[in-house]
């Protein structure tokens, strides 16, 4: 097996089993996800380890900058100005009440149920940074679900403004989170003593550098995009960028997810007419991500099903119970409208692209070694999951506000 090989192997399979997915009513990406575990390693063997673990890696890196590139685009000031101050409120209580959640679940019970059989590692080094960061990914939101479901039934009003408000601020709010979890994750699992000082300034190096590239190669673009003519020169040029950013981010060990955000960002709230910018990515969009989930379900260890089936449980629950608090606390003390306090928490279930990147970013840390190969299966058990079960969810919201317009 050969690296070009494998991805040809990737795309085709991925495709079939997306195509296969949405004739039975599923989700592609749930499609993809459980091919990639057919191909895994630990059933099928069609991909070695050693080429998941190391050459395909660089497939990680380019859809995780391309998806944190599209979150920023979709921040535009002037529409989250309008979207009042409850979108923030919500944003904040439903994200909390998802990291709290499932954090203490597994912080509490995950030694009780989920041996890991580290001679040399203690609750601080194992179940706590496991538990941290599992909470810290459980923020994110996929907006791809939602919007599908909102267009297929011509959805509108406060309800549904609401919603699409929180979920593009959720992978934001997600990226950070992770950042900060994974830099105080690595300090509980080198040991001493942690002050706040060393507990502190990681993070803040890391968000200060990442939002300083991506303003940086931000700007460049703007500047730049004159001298593309045609589309496929912008496609090059915002490709080219995309994969720049995220290539000078590893070398200065910052967060290429954070800084192609702010990248992203900056050319929405600064280019008058940007959509050619973020549209220009929907020519690539669906043969990155059959090859991106597809490789995802690649890393899924099924010797290790029994405790990753355990921990995805807790992860669903937790998260589940975390968001639907979070969304009630955040619109009462807002006071939004009734419909938005009753069932907005029954639409933010739905996760993807950013829950399943974050995790296979926290794989590839050397300081997680212990924990990573758990983490990854039982969050990509719980994507497949929640993407079976958050549709139908989101789809019994909108009705039961009443914003509908196409009868179910």
């Amino acid at each position: 097996m050969n690296l070009i090989l494998a991805i040809g192997i990737l795309i085709i399979t991925g495709f079939g089993g997306g195509l296969l997915a949405r004739k039975i009513k599923f989700p592609r990406i749930s499609g993809y996800i459980i091919i990639g575990v057919l191909l895994s390693p630990s059933l099928l063997n069609v991909i070695p380890s050693e080429l998941i673990r190391g050459e395909l890696s660089v497939v990680t890196d380019i859809t995780l900058g391309i998806i944190a590139y599209l979150i920023g685009g979709s921040l535009k000031l002037e529409r989250l100005k309008g979207l009042g101050r409850g979108i923030l409120a919500i944003t904040a209580f439903q994200s909390l009440g998802a990291w709290l959640f499932v954090g203490l679940l597994i912080a509490f019970l995950g030694h009780l149920l989920l041996p890991l059989n580290s001679l040399h590692a203690s609750y601080s080094q194992t179940y706590l940074p496991m538990a941290i960061i599992i909470g810290a990914v459980s923020c994110a939101t996929a907006p791809a679900a939602t919007l599908a479901i909102v267009h297929e039934y011509r959805a509108s009003g406060p309800f549904t403004t609401t919603l699409l408000g929180v979920v593009a601020l959720d992978d934001a709010v997600a990226i950070l989170s992770t950042s900060v979890a994974m830099s105080f994750s690595r300090m509980l699992i080198a040991g001493g003593s942690i002050s706040p000082y060393k507990m502190l300034l990681p993070p803040l190096w890391e968000i200060a550098g990442s939002l300083a590239l991506g303003v940086g190669v931000g700007f460049a673009i703007i500047h730049m995009s004159p001298l593309a003519k045609t589309r496929k020169t912008l496609l090059a040029l915002v490709f080219g960028m995309i994969m720049l950013c995220v290539g000078v981010s590893r070398t200065l060990g910052v967060s290429p997810l954070l800084a192609n955000m702010t990248m992203g960002f900056v050319i929405v709230n600064r280019m008058s007419h940007s959509e050619q910018l973020f549209g220009v990515i929907d020519d690539i969009e669906d043969v990155i991500f059959a090859m991106f989930f597809t490789l995802a379900g690649t890393h899924f260890d099924l010797r290790i099903l029994s405790a990753a089936g355990v921990l995805s449980v807790l992860i669903i629950l937790g998260r589940f119970s975390g968001k639907f608090l979070g969304a009630r606390i955040g619109s009462s003390l807002s006071h939004a409208p009734e419909s938005v306090r009753k069932y907005l928490g029954l639409g933010l279930f739905p996760k993807a692209g950013v829950t399943v990147g974050l995790i296979l970013l926290v794989q590839r840390e050397p300081a997680f070694s212990r924990i990573g190969s758990l983490i990854v299966s039982a969050v990509l058990a719980s994507v497949i999951i929640n993407e079976l079960i958050a549709p139908p969810l989101t789809k019994y919201a909108i009705v039961k506000a009443g914003e509908a317009k196409v009868s179910s």
